[in-house]
């Protein structure tokens, strides 16, 4: 792998983030128009978001398991196909929100807060994470193991929580989804 000064490194990290960042937000406030006629797929794609964070989550903890057992190799490339499954949900979860109009849920009491926590504590850390994730995968790809540990400390609970976060959002508001 080619090397790269810090600097350089983290302006990368800090224009895709901010990229996927503000491209995310323009979608929901709808602020890009829908020029096309919304694909059928579409209405398929919330739940296949909460498969692809369900295979996520899973696979982060397979990712766990080998580095604890010290096989680096599989613990690599578990991580990688992890990555490769976050980076096709962006993408479907950007087409979801290009086409669609936003979801209100309907759950009353209790429920209802409960629901708003886990979105809103889901929303705040899917964008903190994403630099996180991208200087571990780095770090570690450059076999910097201890500056690698120390992001991956934050990054992996971060990482976890917002894959199985998105799967308890989908569970929560699909009932109130309105193909």
């Amino acid at each position: 792998m080619f090397n790269i000064s810090d600097k350089i490194l983290f302006r990368i990290v800090t224009g895709i983030s901010v990229f996927v960042f503000l491209v995310v937000l323009l979608l929901n406030r709808k602020i890009i128009p829908v020029t096309i006629e919304t694909p059928a797929f579409v209405q398929f794609l919330p739940k296949l978001n909460a498969i692809l964070n369900g295979i996520c989550a899973l696979l982060l903890m397979v990712s766990l398991y080998f580095i604890k057992n010290k096989n680096i190799q599989a613990h690599k490339r578990v991580n990688l196909i992890a990555f490769l499954i976050s980076s096709v949900f962006l993408v479907s979860y950007i087409v979801f929100h290009y086409f669609t109009k936003e979801t209100h849920y309907g759950g009353e009491g209790v429920i209802k807060y409960v629901y708003f926590f886990i979105l809103i504590t889901h929303i705040i850390l899917a964008a903190a994470v994403l630099p996180l994730i991208l200087l571990s995968f780095h770090r570690g790809l450059q076999m910097d193991v201890v500056r690698h540990r120390k992001l991956v400390r934050f990054a992996f609970p971060i990482w976890l929580y917002v894959t199985v976060s998105g799967v308890v959002v989908y569970l929560m508001i699909s009932p109130y989804y309105n193909f």
